[in-house]
């Protein structure tokens, strides 16, 4: 049975892991910051024509977000972030431009390598743009 946190997005997809083994089960604090997100995501998907969102990562148990690597104090482990595509609509870089642009409130708003975006939610809502780069790490709005 689905679990729906919005009309377009379920607690399963936005808990989804390939971390096997590992619970991924987001406590009831957790659980109300998730449909939170999955409302911002509701907008994102008409800022971006209604073109469908896939979640590739969303909300991170503490073990899960340690074993994929993620920050100490990642948006993911409170149910704040998600990293998405949306191939109907553009290029991660179109999708984060689109966002940019538009008067949406977030956090942080990141182009990661040119293969997903990530838009984090909650903390300071600083509205701040970074691209990320192998090898180069983080900068500042959509470089190259």
């Amino acid at each position: 049975m689905t679990t729906w946190l919005s009309a377009h997005f379920s607690l399963e997809e936005m808990t989804a892991t390939q971390q096997r083994g590992l619970d991924n089960t987001p406590p009831p604090a957790v659980l109300a910051r998730l449909r939170a997100t999955a409302q911002v995501l509701e907008q994102v998907r008409v800022l971006l024509g209604d073109s469908p969102i896939l979640i590739t990562s969303g909300y991170r148990s503490p073990a899960v977000n340690r074993a994929v690597g993620g920050s100490a104090t990642s948006a993911h482990m409170r149910g704040e972030a998600a990293d998405f595509i949306c191939p109907r609509f553009g290029s991660p870089r179109a999708v984060c431009r689109a966002i940019a642009a538009s008067d949406l409130a977030f956090d942080q708003l990141i182009e990661e390598a040119g293969a997903w975006v990530h838009l984090g939610l909650g903390g300071r809502w600083r509205r701040e743009v970074l691209t990320w780069r192998p090898g180069k790490g983080y900068g500042r709005g959509l470089g190259a």
